[in-house]
């Protein structure tokens, strides 16, 4: 359902990295024809291979870009949260979308029409300057993602992952999982049998986990496990399964 843009939203807008370095009155020109979508749960923001007309900021909720493979199964390739922006690169280029985007949660998502802001381009040659790094910012996030995919275990992944929902820096903590296992393991490349052999091994360092509820015994040992080398890390998972 499409809306107008309420004031806390623009906030969240106003912010992300495309608008980072403009004066203010630029960005309240380049938001001026935002429309807010309130998205349910499995809602379609746009499809692989849909006209690029417009790009999106999340300002609630979770939303994942994924592609349907040759062999028809979906790939994940990156959960966007609240600040984040997509499609802005393609949606300037008169191209279709490369990926889908789908809500995972209960989400609203920012639109601006893609010629509203070229238009605005024209004008002010210094929004693609910032569009520019946008898109190198998110090609910077893909490159760690891949060189995580390589370089880290399955279970490295996973501590990286709880981790990063963690408030605090050291300590205990009880974190809620974002969403549904199937699309974190999804995420971290994994298939769902092997998430689970991962939590299960994740035990012995003090991760409990039932249902979407994490209780993580030490966040700052978790932090350490995830960054260890491969011999570190069976050194550790050792150590820690004779101590069980």
């Amino acid at each position: 359902m499409r809306s107008s843009v309420p004031p806390q939203d623009l906030e969240i807008v106003r912010r992300i990295n495309v608008f980072r370095g403009l004066n203010p009155l630029m960005v309240e020109r380049l938001v001026a024809p935002a429309a807010a979508l309130n998205l349910d749960e499995r809602d379609i923001v746009f499809r692989q291979g849909d006209p690029a007309t417009a790009f999106f900021i999340v300002v609630d909720g979770w939303v994942k870009l994924f592609r349907i493979t040759m062999a028809g199964e979906e790939a994940v390739i990156h959960i966007l949260a609240k600040g984040d922006s997509f499609a802005e690169a393609v949606a300037f280029t008169g191209k279709a979308y490369p990926a889908t985007a789908q809500a995972v949660s209960a989400a609203r998502v920012v639109s601006i029409p893609a010629a509203h802001v070229v238009k605005c381009i024209r004008d002010a040659p210094d929004i693609a300057l910032a569009m520019i790094a946008s898109t190198q910012s998110h090609l910077h996030a893909l490159v760690t993602q891949v060189e995580q995919l390589k370089a880290r275990t399955g279970v490295q992944r996973l501590a990286e992952f709880l981790a990063s929902l963690a408030a605090a820096e050291a300590g205990a903590c009880t974190i809620a999982l974002p969403y549904d296992k199937a699309l974190i393991a999804g995420r971290l490349g994994l298939k769902p049998e092997t998430l689970s052999r991962a939590f299960a091994k994740l035990r012995t360092l003090g991760v409990k986990v039932r249902a979407a509820e994490v209780t993580i015994a030490d966040v700052a040992k978790l932090r350490r496990f995830a960054s260890d080398d491969k011999e570190a890390i069976h050194a550790t998972l050792r150590g820690a399964a004779r101590r069980a």
